[in-house]
């Protein structure tokens, strides 16, 4: 299983709406994600608006494409866009920084 974490800045103005989309995800987006690959998907969200999404997948590339195959992924992708800073034109699921691993305890 590969562990992704990864890091997006949202618009410090939009905490509020944000934390409030997330606390009702579309269960067809929900249902699209566990299908595609998406296992253990945390967000955390910091006061200032970084970002910190980790979850776990078999296969990083198969999930990120199975996700980009889906309407509701390009729906939800597209209503999350301006919450975000920093995403030159791209999707959120696009335009996310990748952390390296460097440790990790079983």
């Amino acid at each position: 299983m590969e562990r992704v974490c990864f890091l997006l800045k949202v618009r410090p103005e939009c905490l509020d709406v944000y934390r409030q989309r997330h606390a009702a995800v579309w269960p067809e987006m929900l249902a699209a994600l566990h299908e595609t690959g998406w296992h253990n998907y945390s967000l955390f969200l910091r006061d200032d608006g970084l970002l910190v999404g980790y979850f776990e997948t078999p296969d990083l590339a198969a999930a990120l494409a199975g996700m980009a195959a889906r309407d509701v992924n390009a729906r939800w992708q597209a209503e999350m866009a301006p919450y975000f800073e920093d995403l030159n034109g791209r999707r959120p699921d696009e335009g996310f920084l990748r952390l390296e691993q460097v440790f990790f305890l079983a």
